[in-house]
């Protein structure tokens, strides 16, 4: 038992001295609704410090006043940091909403009238402007191949062929 609690103690102490910042995208596109879906995965924590520093407006993930408030904070934020290119085109995404897991948030996007995803370019550099330790994992999922790429700071684009 003591152990254990030795285990934890020294585990959050690590944790509390060497954080570390990471976000997960998630970008899949959808033959059948010909739609590109995507998914951000950001610490609650993390994703209210960023949004708090471009808004006087108080933001609180957790428990959000106005739901629509913080949707369109994240739409700004993320559409700002991460741009998707398919097919060698900017492709133009939208909130669908957010919800909690646990310690992070999940932002859902959709693009619309997307046909195919031959060719899929990322320029990302989510939470750069908070922490020179983040990371940014992108998942990219088309014609049945899921492929996958790590982003170091200051590292921000990506490239994927299918």
């Amino acid at each position: 038992m003591v152990n254990i609690l030795i285990h934890w103690t020294l585990t959050s102490l690590l944790a509390i001295l060497h954080p570390f910042f990471v976000s997960v995208i998630d970008i899949t596109h959808n033959p059948k609704e010909r739609s590109i879906e995507m998914s951000v995965r950001i610490f609650n924590e993390d994703l209210e410090k960023t949004l708090q520093k471009y808004t006087s407006t108080k933001i609180d993930i957790l428990q959000p006043a106005n739901r629509d408030v913080v949707n369109e904070e994240i739409q700004k934020y993320i559409s700002k940091h991460l741009t998707v290119i398919v097919n060698g085109k900017p492709i133009a995404y939208k909130i669908i909403g957010f919800e909690q897991q646990k310690e992070s948030t999940w932002c859902y996007f959709e693009a619309q009238n997307i046909n195919s995803a031959n060719t899929v370019g990322i320029d990302c550099d989510i939470l750069y402007d908070l922490e020179n330790t983040q990371v940014n994992i992108i998942h990219v999922k088309s014609k049945g191949t899921e492929k996958t790429y790590k982003l170091d700071y200051p590292n921000r684009t990506a490239n994927f062929t299918f």
